[in-house]
């Protein structure tokens, strides 16, 4: 039986078997189950294609715990983030600093004691503990070896006279018990200090890091006929892009740490995928809006800048992000569906997020994260349509203040454990009679016409199990349709249900279900000189352009599942279906199929 004195070195075991953190060098937790409270806001995402959601997808992977909780920014999964945003916490000097332990505790006198005799334990990063998980003997050998080296050093320092003959004499039976775990682990030591002394004089940058993501897709429609060249019941208008295509879309991200709470993200992409009709295509293009896919992105080819941002952690409740591409709401506001990604979520670009979260389709701006508590959080925005442009060119989009622009609040709250909410404001002022969504009812008015746009929204998503996750949303938006001679208003409205079940049938699979109606004008009443007139839903009908709503409701439902073949390649076969294209009852059956290889770096 070990000396009573020694229960402080024995009782290493203890510790660790009680928190898993006596090492002198602590674990760094990894930012998705860290309770921290330093909110940063999200990497950029294209409102009509798949720009950089690559960058946003990785956030979303990386909460894996609730929506409030501050999340890095970071790209793709955890183990990368933890490369990017760890942070190392100090070595425990008084048994208070670990949050979790307390005076009643079993274990309390002894870890007290190795707390201020050896200085050989340190909590996590958050300064918890964590008593209650278990260890491995690799683990305790660890924390052995921490122990040793402390002692070691009191010693070398001529302070032997503060360790006892008894400490040392049952220091060395665990050294002696765990002599081959020990020998391991120095391997192991040494064996990285090669590694990262190799990879230190390849890397890349030492203040940048490179994610991407590239989607092959491989998709078609069959054959329909829609009522459309007008809309009189007769269906009179082949689809002229039944087809089958197949294309690529490539995501590049540059994260640069400027410093400890700074960083900035350069985000690249290029792609060929458009699987749309065209406006040359007319009426049919309208039916692109409804068919687009969440992936597709089309550059020619060419590399475009998708993000220069630069996000800034001003306290350790509210972070600042400015950038001239990929500052708008929808990578500065936090969403509760966490599968959201153009390359590893749902296949089409309407169940990607609410479509009003696009409006406008601006990119640089000014974004603030507030973090109000653990269960609630204040997002807002102010994002132009393209902060290059000079304010002086009218056929641009005016640059910060003279063009396209779009204001934006959302509140995030966790009402209830495994609720997430969102209630969300914009306001929007765009150009050339465009909501800028890029979904569903998209034009909404006459060439040349602008719009003045309010928007509400809101999401819900219930996390039923760590397989099963319920969700929903709803918008509405209600527009002034301003220009020469025009007035009036057009409002439109959209929702969706959603189940996604993670890890299905394999860890790391996807199935996804998503049935909803894209935007819909449930009312215009455009007039010009006073006259009505220039009314999308008259239009097509061909009757003169008067006052009215579209006749039907589109139903756009969903089917997908996701196959992971490895830590950074998924494939995911899927299926969507639109009953009422258009929201016009007397056209063919929409059926789009897909199969998106995924490769993520």
């Amino acid at each position: 039986m070990i000396g009573s004195n020694l229960g402080y070195l024995f009782l290493l075991g203890l510790a660790v078997s009680y928190g898993g953190a006596v090492l002198a060098e602590p674990i760094a937790s990894p930012s998705a189950t860290s309770k921290s409270t330093n909110p940063v806001a999200k990497t950029p995402v294209s409102s009509a294609s798949s720009d950089s959601n690559e960058t946003r997808q990785m956030l979303n992977e990386l909460d894996q715990q609730k929506l409030n909780y501050p999340r890095a920014p970071q790209n793709i999964s955890p183990s990368k983030t933890q490369a990017v945003t760890q942070t190392t916490a100090q070595n425990v000097t008084s048994i208070s600093q670990l949050s979790d332990v307390r005076s009643t505790d079993w274990a309390f006198t002894a870890l007290q004691s190795l707390v201020e005799r050896y200085g050989c334990i340190a909590g996590y990063p958050d300064r918890s503990f964590r008593g209650q998980r278990s260890i491995s003997r690799y683990e305790f050998a660890a924390g052995v070896n921490a122990c040793l080296d402390k002692i070691n050093e009191i010693i070398s320092s001529g302070l032997a006279d503060k360790v006892s003959q008894e400490d040392l004499s049952a220091l060395k039976k665990l050294q002696e018990e765990f002599a081959a775990e020990l020998a391991t682990l120095r391997g192991r030591v040494d064996a990285l200090d090669a590694k990262t002394a190799k990879l230190e004089s390849q890397q890349f940058s030492t203040t940048t890091k490179l994610y991407g993501q590239a989607i092959f897709g491989l998709q078609g429609r069959f054959g329909n006929t829609a009522d459309l060249n007008p809309r009189d019941g007769v269906k009179d208008t082949r689809d002229p892009a039944a087809t089958l295509t197949y294309g690529y879309s490539l995501q590049l991200t540059l994260l640069t740490q400027l410093s400890d709470r700074g960083y900035l993200i350069t985000g690249l992409q290029s792609g060929n995928l458009n699987t749309g009709a065209g406006f040359s295509n007319a009426p049919y293009f309208l039916n692109d809006t409804f068919t687009r896919l969440g992936y597709e992105s089309d550059t020619g080819n060419r590399l475009s800048l998708s993000d220069l941002s630069y996000r800034y952690r001003v306290s350790d409740n509210l972070a600042l992000i400015v950038g001239a591409q990929g500052v708008n709401p929808i990578t500065v506001f936090r969403g509760p569906n966490r599968y959201e990604s153009a390359g590893q979520g749902a296949i089409s670009a309407f169940a990607q997020r609410n479509p009003i979260l696009s409006l406008g389709n601006t990119q640089a701006g000014l974004g603030i994260d507030w973090q109000i508590s653990d269960r609630a959080s204040l997002q807002a925005v102010y994002s132009a349509g393209n902060g290059f442009d000079s304010a002086a060119n009218p056929t641009g989009s005016g640059g910060l203040f003279n063009g396209p622009s779009t204001i934006g609040v959302q509140l995030a709250m966790i009402p209830i454990d495994r609720l997430d909410t969102t209630l969300y404001y914009l306001n929007s002022y765009s150009t050339n009679a465009i909501l800028g969504t890029g979904v569903g009812d998209n034009i909404i008015g006459s060439l040349g016409s602008r719009l003045s746009t309010n928007a509400f929204g809101a999401n819900l998503s219930w996390r039923a199990s760590r397989n099963l996750i319920l969700g929903t949303w709803g918008g509405y938006t209600t527009t002034n349709v301003l220009g020469a001679g025009l007035s009036g208003t057009v409002e439109t409205t959209n929702w969706i249900v959603y189940l996604n079940m993670p890890n299905l049938l394999s860890e790391g699979d996807l199935a996804g279900i998503y049935v909803g109606q894209p935007p819909k004008i449930t009312g215009s009443t455009i007039s010009l000189n006073g006259v009505p007139a220039l009314n999308l839903p008259s239009a097509i009908s061909g009757t003169g352009g008067v006052f009215g709503a579209q006749p039907a409701s589109t139903t756009h439902a969903e089917l997908f599942y996701r196959f992971r073949v490895s830590n950074n390649i998924s494939v995911t076969p899927g299926v969507l279906f639109l009953f009422n294209p258009v929201n016009t009852s007397s056209s063919d059956m929409i059926t789009v199929g897909t199969l998106r290889t995924t490769f993520s770096f």
